[in-house]
C-alpha cells in the first residue's frame, strides 16, 4: 500500500516539474508545414487573426510572487530566484511553447495564455518585465515574467506563442536572443 501511494507522488511530482522544461517528447519532421515545436505542442486550432496588433507587455509595478521566488529544485537543479532588483542583460537560446501549456496554471499562479505576451525564465523574478530581441533580425518584444523554466542548460527563456511570433522564429521552434530586464518607470 505504501510503495504504490510513494510512487504516485514521484510520479506527480515529476509531471509538476516537467511543465515548462521544453524538453521534446517527438519532433516534428522536416518538411512538415507545422514550424519547429513538438508533436504535442504547438499553435491553437484557432489563433486570433491579428497577432500583430496584440500589444506588447508594459512595464508596472507590481508585489513579487511570494511562491514563486523561493529556491527550488526542477530537474535535479537548484535554482534561485534573483530578487535583488539588480539589472540583468543576458544572451542565449528562446524556444515557445503554447497549446500543449495553454490554460495551464504558471508557477505565479495565473493562468498561461499562449496569445499574451509573456514568458518563463528560471530565475527573474516573478513577475517581472524583459525586453527580448532575436539576433537574427532584431525584432523586439516585450513580455512579462510569469512563470519558470525553461530547464535545460541550452535555454535561456521560454516565450508565449505571440511573443515568438512576432520575433519570427515560430518554424525555427527557437533563435539566439538577447533578454534585458525592464523597469517600471
Amino acid at each position: 500500500m505504501t510503495r504504490p501511494l510513494l510512487l504516485a507522488g514521484v510520479f506527480l511530482i515529476t509531471t509538476l516539474l516537467w511543465g515548462c522544461s521544453s524538453l521534446p517528447s517527438k519532433t516534428t519532421t522536416s518538411g512538415s508545414g507545422k514550424g519547429g515545436y513538438y508533436l504535442d505542442d504547438g499553435p491553437g486550432d484557432h489563433p486570433p487573426a491579428h497577432l500583430d496588433q496584440i500589444p506588447d507587455a508594459v512595464p508596472r509595478k507590481e508585489p513579487l510572487n511570494k511562491f514563486a521566488n523561493k529556491p527550488y529544485t526542477a530537474l535535479g537543479k537548484v535554482y534561485v530566484p534573483d530578487i535583488s532588483g539588480k539589472p540583468y542583460k543576458e544572451r542565449g537560446v528562446a524556444s515557445w511553447y503554447g497549446r500543449r501549456y495553454h490554460n495551464q496554471k504558471t508557477s505565479s499562479g495565473e493562468t498561461y495564455d499562449m496569445y499574451a505576451m509573456t514568458g518563463a525564465h528560471p530565475t527573474l523574478p516573478i513577475p517581472s518585465y524583459v525586453r527580448v530581441t532575436n539576433l537574427s533580425n532584431h525584432k523586439s518584444v516585450v513580455v512579462r515574467i510569469n512563470d519558470r523554466g525553461p530547464f535545460r542548460s541550452d535555454r535561456l527563456i521560454d516565450l508565449s506563442y505571440t511573443a515568438a511570433w512576432k520575433l519570427g522564429y515560430l518554424n525555427q521552434g527557437s533563435t539566439e536572443v538577447e533578454v534585458e530586464r525592464l523597469f517600471p518607470k
